[in-house]
């Protein structure tokens, strides 16, 4: 269980946050703060894994307490929420180890693709004695590919939530898009397109197979870690 300590001066927003991060599997909230001084005593009782934190708040801001978290070498992660869109602001908070910046008014599925990436990350930095570098670039890539963000032309939401679920669902199994196609009730055509995005996304592993006579069959199979459906 990852650990979380959320700091918000609004009241509300903290507890909107605090129902979005424990929807999540594998997160709890297990402090909160409505400034930073009171967040850094926080720190030093409670075993924290993951801050998300404001930046507007009073006594000690965001960027201040990011400041005084890494003087004191707390070591924990920090994912920034907020509505400040100053690029120095961002730029100050990235400089201090943010792992992500989420900017207010935000989609739930944008803190949920967060939250994933960090588990991910989290997961297999804990699970680990050695990391290869596929590993790493697993991790590195979720951010800059993930779908809810970064979506290619022609493709659908709510068609790739279908087609990944179904996988992951299946998780078991290697699929041609042929099976995946007549199982969807979709296109073989534009299954397959939605199966080579999550190829590229690194969601599904794909494997040639070659026969003796006609062409090779492309398989599909999920292999993401962090489990959505």
């Amino acid at each position: 269980m990852i650990n979380v300590l959320i700091v918000e001066d609004d009241p509300m927003v903290l507890q909107l946050n605090k129902r979005y991060v424990e929807s999540i599997n594998g997160f709890k909230v297990v402090a909160t703060a409505t400034d930073g001084e009171k967040a850094l005593e926080l720190l030093k009782t409670n075993p924290i894994e993951l801050i998300i934190l404001d930046v507007y708040m009073p006594k000690l801001d965001g960027i201040g307490f990011l400041k005084e978290m890494r003087k004191r070498f707390f070591k924990a992660d920090v994912i920034l929420v907020t509505a400040s869109k100053e690029a120095e602001s961002i730029d100050d908070v990235f400089k201090l180890g943010a792992v992500d910046y989420l900017i207010k008014p935000f989609e739930y599925e944008r803190l949920k693709s967060s939250l994933e990436n960090y588990r991910g990350r989290y997961e297999l930095l804990k699970g680990k004695n050695v990391i290869q570098q596929e590993d790493l670039d697993r991790i590195t890539k979720q951010n800059n590919k993930s779908p809810e963000n970064r979506l290619q032309k022609g493709l659908h939401k709510r068609t790739l939530e279908r087609i990944r679920c179904f996988m992951e669902l299946n998780k078991e199994a290697y699929f041609t898009s042929e099976e995946v196609a007549e199982k969807m009730k979709v296109s073989r055509v534009t299954v397959r397109k939605y199966l080579e995005y999550l190829v590229e996304i690194d969601e599904l592993q794909l494997e040639i197979e070659y026969g003796s006579i006609g062409r090779p069959r492309h398989l599909y199979k999920y292999i993401i870690r962090n489990e959505r459906c």
